[in-house]
């Protein structure tokens, strides 16, 4: 194995002492709880590990696949789920923001065995939560419970992260200025990180129902009810503020397209007007330019009459397209 920690209770009290290699006697102990957590496991260590506990070779297979969809399953002695952890940051050169770490875990009656591949995610929230929670006094099922907790937790973290960024877009949609002209590929990127974060966060309601409703010991976990009740609630909300934020950058860039027309319409407007203003005066000087004789033809008179014309049409032109919001 990569990297192997682990924690171990007998009767509800933390034990020091733990053993990788001692993983099946700890099993076979009654009154016991155990904690291994896997970092990037070595493929061949792993199966012979779960040959020896008598987990499902599929699972196995798929708790280090090089790609896996947020899933849960559940099998006669035990239950395996993968589900991914988010974690937001500042944009790389690309515009991302996002980070997923992928967690499987396989739920015994008395254990939890936790199998994490690369990047890394620091799991020492996990062991916090379930001692806040008290978890010793209700097994194992405390302990999945503070696993899906910061998981979720971890989602609201990134969805807050992604909704400033869409009022951000916001602002400078609205700005007194043009939108920059990065606005479209910042949005772009953000709906991307939005796909990312709704396919992980959306089957977290099946697994968490999945969980909830295959509980070893449930008699015995009634008192987590509550909290898997919440849990579930949390998930829920997570996946509708996922979606409402995707609605709200869709609706972005189609106002920076609406907006981008209405002010080429301005634009052509204006270029419109001061060209029927720039014809006034050449079709004038053009009409008095022509190789024929006309009244005022080489006279001060002439001059005088087509210039008073020029200005008289022009001013009435301006005066038309002001009053329009043409100009």
């Amino acid at each position: 194995m990569r990297a192997v920690r682990g924690r171990i209770w007998r009767s509800g009290e933390p034990q020091d002492g733990f053993e990788f290699s001692a993983l099946s006697d700890y099993l076979a102990e009654p009154d016991t709880l155990v904690w291994v957590d896997i970092y990037d496991p070595d493929h061949e260590a792993f199966a012979e590990l779960a040959d020896e506990i008598s987990l499902n070779l599929w699972a196995v297979e798929d708790a280090v696949a090089a790609a896996e969809r947020t899933k849960a399953t559940v099998y006669p002695t035990h239950t395996f789920f993968t589900v991914y952890a988010v974690t937001a940051g500042e944009p790389d050169r690309t515009g991302k923001r996002l980070t997923t770490h992928r967690i499987s875990a396989f739920v015994l009656p008395r254990a939890l065995i936790t199998v994490r591949l690369p990047p890394a995610l620091d799991m020492s929230a996990v062991s916090q939560r379930f001692d806040d929670l008290g978890g010793q006094r209700h097994g194992v099922g405390a302990l999945l419970h503070a696993l899906l907790d910061v998981v979720v937790d971890g989602h609201f973290a990134a969805i807050q992260v992604l909704d400033d960024a869409v009022e951000e877009l916001e602002d400078d949609l609205f700005s007194a200025s043009r939108p920059g002209k990065d606005l479209p590929q910042r949005t772009f990127q953000l709906r991307k990180d939005l796909v990312l974060l709704r396919r992980v966060v959306l089957p977290m309601r099946e697994v968490v129902s999945a969980i909830q409703r295959h509980r070893v010991e449930r008699a015995a976990e009634s008192a987590l009810d509550p909290h898997y009740t919440d849990l579930y609630d949390h998930v829920l909300r997570a996946a509708e503020w996922t979606d409402s934020l995707r609605d709200m950058v869709t609706t972005v860039f189609e106002t920076n397209l609406a907006l981008q027309d209405a002010w080429l319409n301005s634009v052509m407007k204006k270029l419109t007007g001061w060209a029927a203003i720039i014809a006034i005066p050449t079709a004038v000087t053009g009409f008095y330019g022509q190789n024929v004789l006309f009244p005022g033809i080489d006279t001060v008179g002439g001059f005088v009459t087509s210039t008073v014309i020029i200005v008289l049409l022009v001013a009435v032109l301006y005066v038309m397209f002001r009053r329009r919001n043409w100009l």
